[in-house]
């Protein structure tokens, strides 16, 4: 399906890069905001790890569930939904007068969030069916800023005197722009059209051909997921002995370094195998993670971490991606499935650090994260192996 006009098509582009824009953001606030957080509820690193844990599994079922309610009831409804619901979250999170209602805070804005996510995957995969791996780097692009500007930001405001619970009031405010955006700007409906005439084992055919390769792809991407997000939520604390304002800007950094990998990924991913491209680009950041926690001195482990983010950068997109080359017709359940599956891996992984991190040590965790990109490339080669299975040729060389 495509938009009757480009400058329709444009502006679908532009309101899915905005969302992911606002939930970079808002994806940060409380990694960056962690050490104000902890001591507003005198909680340690295993109370965290309930909070991340919390949002995950929320984010994890908006997304899937949002996936298939888009294929039946279209997406203007359900996006429209999701826009609203996560912004009550992250209000919830300021407005919370204790720590049971802030973790209950984490129900809404992840189930919003998850559905904005998705949603926002398949809505560009479906607007623009020529040059994925570029589209998709693009969009992710948006996330990035969103999430290097939160910390770079926030630390900054709080170190100025601003109260952590304004901030997240403030944070929740775009969330109306984009609840409006959703109800206005022409887009395509997202549901999925169903022949009278397919038969049931046909129906069955298909799900057993999406199931399987796909499974794969979400391995994959669950667990580049959780090797991000578990740098992600916990460098700043994993930072401890620096300056706020120093850990702060490290995460930033890291950031900053996804955005530049999605840029630089914008401009060459088509010119080789997705696939290929993409092994290469999780294993560097394996490497760069391990080097990372090994390094000796601050400055040098700040620098590691920031190239494993140049390097991770095009991982997420370039999966979504490989998932709609194999599946063009399912965008919709594409985008929420494989957002699903990442969620998986940010509920299993992350949240689970701050537990390790009283038992075995946080430097010990955070090093767990190079195995998960190690993990993520068997299952993408594995997938590999699958397509050339299905294709009877094996993708050219990188």
């Amino acid at each position: 399906m495509s938009l009757p006009t480009p400058d329709r098509r444009l502006a679908a582009g532009i309101l899915g890069s905005l969302t992911l824009l606002v939930i970079g953001w808002t994806g940060l606030l409380v990694p960056s905001l962690i050490r104000s957080i902890q001591a507003a509820f005198d909680q340690n690193d295993a109370g965290i790890g309930v909070v991340y844990l919390a949002y995950s599994i929320a984010y994890a079922i908006g997304s899937v569930i949002g996936g298939q309610l888009m294929e039946r009831m279209g997406r203007r409804r359900v996006l429209v939904s999701a826009a609203a619901l996560h912004g009550i979250g992250i209000a919830g999170f300021g407005l919370a007068p204790s720590w049971p209602l802030f973790v209950a805070a984490m129900v809404p804005a992840g189930l919003g969030a998850g559905c904005l996510d998705g949603g926002s995957n398949g809505l560009v995969l479906d607007v623009y069916r020529e040059g994925r791996g570029r589209a998709m780097n693009l969009l992710h692009v948006s996330f990035s800023v969103g999430a290097l500007l939160a910390p770079l930001v926030l630390g900054r405001a709080i170190e100025a005197g601003a109260a952590w619970q304004a901030v997240m009031l403030v944070s929740a405010v775009p969330l109306a722009g984009l609840t409006i955006a959703y109800a206005v700007v022409p887009m395509p409906s997202g549901r999925r059209e169903r022949s009278a005439g397919t038969s049931p084992a046909a129906t069955a055919t298909t799900g057993r051909l999406l199931a399987g390769p796909l499974v794969l792809l979400g391995i994959a991407i669950a667990s580049y997921v959780a090797a991000e997000i578990g740098v992600s939520n916990w460098l700043v604390r994993y930072l401890e002995p620096a300056p706020l304002a120093t850990a702060t800007l490290a995460l930033s950094l890291t950031w900053a370094g996804a955005t530049v990998g999605r840029l630089l990924s914008s401009a060459i991913s088509d010119r080789f195998d997705h696939l290929r491209f993409t092994i290469v680009c999780i294993v560097s950041m394996g490497l760069a993670i391990g080097a990372a926690v090994a390094a000796p001195s601050l400055p040098l482990s700040i620098a590691l971490f920031t190239l494993a983010g140049v390097a991770s950068g095009p991982v997420f997109p370039m999966i979504v991606a490989l998932g709609g080359e194999r599946y063009p017709e399912r965008s919709a359940a594409v985008g929420g499935s494989l957002v699903g599956f990442a969620v998986v891996g940010s509920t299993i992984y992350p949240p689970a650090i701050g537990f390790l991190s009283v038992t075995v040590g946080l430097p010990i965790a955070m090093a767990g994260n190079a195995v998960l990109c190690l993990l993520g490339a068997g299952a993408l080669i594995a997938f590999g192996r699958s397509r050339d299975q299905v294709t009877g040729v094996r993708a050219p060389a990188a």
